[in-house]
């Protein structure tokens, strides 16, 4: 999908769970030409953040590794650890 920010065309794939029905919002992520990585949410796809591969790989490595995990503390019913009640 090509938009009118970003004229190369985009594959945009969206992070949601798999058995999750309806619009979300949720984050969708599209890999670009030039190490460019295209971030947006569905709720708002004209406002899309850029950065390159290898931070983005920083970043999900530090997700991973719980380095974020302070920012979802006792949000929506996570635990200390982000996770959600199981």
């Amino acid at each position: 999908m090509a938009d009118d920010t970003h004229p190369e065309p985009l594959t945009w794939v969206r992070a949601a769970p798999d058995d999750e029905e309806g619009p979300g919002p949720w984050i969708e992520i599209a890999f670009g030409p030039a190490d460019t990585v295209h971030l947006r949410t569905t709720d708002d796809p004209d406002n899309v953040v850029t950065t390159t591969h290898v931070k983005w790989e920083a970043f999900v490595l530090g997700v991973r590794a719980g380095e974020f995990d302070h920012f979802v503390e006792g949000v929506g019913g996570a635990d200390s650890q982000g996770c959600p009640p199981s």
